[in-house]
């Protein structure tokens, strides 16, 4: 049989149960949705263990792409043309602290060079071990990488003729893998993308949030969407919050336990127009944006803000909401951009709650969105992001079209 038939799969590998609420988890899902858009026989493969027994059959033959589960579509907001292939994991794997007991390295070891190898054209994942394992099993790949590391790439994998290109999405963590041994001519920078969700307008959702979320006689909703942590400004925001006691803040994002730690922090600042909603689906997320008078960005200085990966910018700007955002290193970019109400300087909740008043005063809220915002963000799609890689790859290497 032909080999460009039977290798036919676009493997999108994450080493990680799913579904979790995580911005790392967001990235790669929406990045293998983009890609299956295109028209590529996409499979999104990541380990699922189970407290149950798995079946015998799902054991004998771990890879088989099905339609993605409406659990995974709802939560990172995908399509219907991307498939999954969850590896199945015995215990105690994952259990205990061994290296033969990791399900990374059972799918590096066993599942990739037994099961995923005869039907797969090219491999993409953040996960090191596996491009490495596929390159030396002779499937070629890309790799994505977006932290610093203090780690020397292997020459002997990084100058192979499978290796096709190296991801990244700032300049700095650019310069951090070239100085680990990359070659610069293997490594790109290369924003995040959007989902078209962000952008349908969905009137009717937004305003049910209005009416939930709007109490107290409060007429204006600030909201940030994004991890619960400290250096991500959100003890920032509760300051800012604590200034402006007619406007109510929500905040989308965050495990459990964090959310807890803010709701606590809150109260004993006696800050009580600040609302911690948790994870929210995004399916969701899109008309909590839109229901929103201005989009909060409150990220602080610090070694952080020169990597961090501004994921839920580009979905700020499909919303078509106004945005006030902080100057750090990894947004500068974007500065001279009108699809940014405002800007100011960081660890600074006085000059952020300015800004925020400034925008309130300027920029009424639309329905309809804001077009600037609207049109800047369509060249940042997940779609255009995935042509944009695959435009480095070898024509030879590439998975066939299927539609």
């Amino acid at each position: 049989m032909n080999q460009t038939v039977t290798k036919k799969h676009y493997i999108f590998f994450i080493g990680e149960t799913l579904p979790k609420p995580e911005a790392h988890l967001v990235q790669s899902t929406n990045a293998a949705n983009g890609a299956a858009n295109l028209g590529y026989s996409t499979v999104l493969v990541y380990p699922e263990t189970k407290p149950k027994p798995q079946n015998l059959i799902n054991l004998l033959r771990p890879f088989q792409p099905k339609n993605t589960p409406i659990e995974l579509i709802k939560y990172y907001n995908l399509h219907d043309r991307l498939k999954v292939s969850p590896l199945p994991m015995l215990w105690p794997i994952d259990r205990i602290q061994h290296k033969f007991a990791d399900s990374n390295t059972i799918a590096c070891k066993y599942y990739l060079p037994f099961h995923i190898l005869p039907t797969t054209k090219l491999v993409h994942s953040r996960n090191w071990n596996f491009v490495k394992a596929a390159i030396k099993n002779g499937v070629p790949a890309i790799y994505e990488h977006h932290h610093h590391e203090d780690k020397q790439f292997e020459p002997e994998i990084i100058n192979h003729p499978l290796f096709q290109i190296a991801v990244t999405v700032v300049d700095t963590i650019r310069e951090s893998m070239i100085k680990n041994g990359m070659p610069p001519d293997k490594v790109i920078k290369l924003h995040n993308g959007f989902n078209h969700l962000f952008m349908q307008r969905q009137p009717e959702k937004a305003a049910e949030w209005r009416r939930k979320l709007l109490q107290n006689q409060r007429s204006h909703l600030v909201v940030y969407a994004g991890a619960l942590q400290q250096f991500k400004g959100i003890d920032i925001l509760i300051d800012v919050a604590s200034q402006m006691p007619s406007v109510q803040f929500v905040c989308a994002g965050g495990k459990p336990t964090e959310v807890q730690h803010y709701e606590q922090l809150a109260s004993q600042k006696q800050v009580p127009n600040i609302t911690f909603l948790g994870y929210i689906l995004h399916h969701e997320l899109a008309s909590l944006l839109q229901a929103a008078d201005i989009l909060a960005h409150p990220h602080c200085l610090g070694a952080a803000a020169t990597f961090t990966s501004p994921l839920k910018l580009f979905d700020y700007f499909a919303s078509g909401t106004p945005i006030v955002a902080t100057k750090i290193p990894s947004l500068i970019e974007f500065k001279n951009t009108k699809a940014i109400a405002a800007w100011c300087e960081p660890d600074n909740p006085i000059k952020f709650a300015e800004s925020l008043q400034r925008v309130l005063a300027t920029h009424p809220r639309k329905v309809e969105g804001y077009a600037d915002s609207v049109e800047f963000v369509q060249q940042f799609s997940w779609e255009n992001r995935a042509a944009k890689i695959l435009s480095y790859v070898d024509k030879s290497l590439l998975p066939p079209l299927i539609i």
